[in-house]
């Protein structure tokens, strides 16, 4: 078996961040300052309507926005100086939880004091940032952020009270992570002014926003929603509507797998101490637990429901949610939490995590870190074939940034494509029958078997 959690050498690593830099550059580079003639309209206020702890994440990006990569840092305008200076917004956060709307600023201020000193982070709350329960106010904004329940007819309950109060110029996103764009703006009367505006945990260490095009999404919609990305200091990529549009689709499948193993034997910390030797910034179930397990299942029920026989339906994860362990927002999931000051101390799985993956356990097998590694990565690789085969997005790059910038994938290994052009489709394939025995989920996709027979890369020879 290749050795998944073998270090790149440095000539390796040498090349592989500059891939990195040369995909930043080329997004950085990508003008969208207007179409079609007009101007994108400047934006200076943002309403988010939802207070938990996505709203107050976002909230928190918009009054300090924080780059989650040195790298990304040093390519950033101004980055080299270490003073990036970004536009100041004002922000309306909204909800219909009194107790959310109450707890808003002291939790948006925690938030941002990971950051910044105490007094400077309330500051910056007391000076920007409203919480209300009037959506009136959030209507008034030139951005309007829905981060609500992933729930289709909730989220065309609240635009049907939302649209009519909105300005002509403003702009409405979701920041939904599966349902898809189109299906979202069905009943809005002007959908060429909604589109996808996806963050992603933790939002302070993630710099991605994914904007979503959806299938009615104008152009001008797409470019003020990049700017804006750009204006809060993140990296947007755009992308076109499909089921869970592009991260969280290669994403999806790599913590299916996780979940497979659980009930192979593999232990919670044996699978996140392979991801971390892969290089990845978070083990899979560490990043279960920080999405939300509630999430996780969601997600993995809408792509199962789109891909069948791609996504293994775990009765496990359905367990886990039922006994309320749901992750770092309730104390448990398949690890332990406990709060420390404005942070959460991570503490062991605990008895009754052993017991319900013992529920479910399976046929035990034998694991060493390089196959638990080759789980994780290997279906991530078949959907991004995928993708670019749907359309989805059609270069390389923006595939490896989604993946770096979005799920911290280690930049030393240049992102996915990148790195799975360093192994080169024949031993990709090779390293997937291998795997024969997990059926259809394991299968090469014909894309990845043409490159095998031709020698082609992800990459041309000398892309810049």
């Amino acid at each position: 078996m290749y050795r998944f959690t073998l270090p790149p050498t440095p000539d390796e690593k040498s090349q592989a961040l500059g891939n990195v830099r040369r995909a930043i550059e080329r997004n950085r580079g990508q003008s969208l300052p207007e179409v079609s003639g007009r101007a994108v309209p400047e934006i200076r206020s943002v309403g988010i309507i939802g207070a938990g702890m996505m709203g107050r994440a976002i909230a928190a990006a918009h009054l300090m926005p924080k780059k989650g990569s040195e790298l990304f840092l040093a390519e950033h305008p101004a980055g080299r100086s270490g003073k990036i200076v970004l536009t100041p917004f004002s922000v309306a956060i909204a909800d219909v939880d009194g107790a959310a709307v109450l707890a808003a600023p002291d939790r948006v201020a925690g938030e941002l004091a990971q950051d910044m000193s105490p007094a400077d982070a309330k500051a910056a709350v007391a000076d920007r940032l409203r919480a209300t329960r009037d959506l009136d106010e959030v209507a008034r904004c030139d951005l309007v952020l829905e981060t609500i329940v992933e729930n289709v007819r909730a989220k065309w309950t609240l635009y049907g009270e939302l649209e009519g109060r909105l300005a002509e110029g403003t702009l409405l996103v979701s920041n939904t992570s599966t349902i898809p764009i189109t299906q979202l703006g069905e009943k809005l009367e002007r959908p060429e002014r909604f589109c996808g505006f996806h963050f992603f945990h933790p939002v302070r260490e993630r710099p991605l926003v994914e904007v979503i095009r959806g299938k009615q999404t104008s152009s001008q919609t797409v470019a003020a929603a990049a700017a804006h990305a750009r204006a809060i200091g993140r990296m947007p990529v755009v992308v076109n509507d499909g089921p869970a549009f592009l991260v969280n689709r290669l994403l999806t499948p790599c913590l299916a797998e996780a979940l497979e193993l659980l009930v192979e034997g593999a232990s919670v910390e044996a699978i996140d101490e392979a991801a971390l030797r892969f290089g990845m910034a978070k083990g899979a179930c560490a990043l279960m637990d920080e999405i939300g397990l509630d999430v996780a299942l969601h997600s993995a029920m809408a792509l199962g429901a789109a891909f069948d026989e791609r996504i293994p339906r775990s009765p496990l994860l359905v367990s886990m949610v039922k006994a309320g362990r749901l992750g770092c927002k309730s104390g448990k999931g398949f690890y332990t939490y406990r709060e420390a000051g404005a942070r959460l101390e991570r503490g062991e799985p605990d008895e009754e995590l052993r017991r319900l993956v013992a529920r479910w356990a399976g046929e035990p097998r034998e694991h060493t870190p390089d196959s638990i590694a080759a789980r994780l990565v290997l279906p991530m690789v078949l959907e991004a074939t995928r993708a670019l085969e749907d359309g989805i997005v059609d270069d390389p790059r923006d595939v490896d940034l989604a993946v770096l910038y979005g799920l911290g994938f280690p930049a030393e290994r240049g992102g996915l494509l990148w790195w799975a052009d360093t192994l080169g489709a024949e031993r990709l394939v090779t390293a997937l029958r291998e795997h024969a025995h997990l059926g259809r989920r394991a299968e090469p996709t014909p894309l990845l078997e043409a490159m095998a027979r031709s020698g082609r890369r992800f990459y041309a020879p000398g892309a810049a």
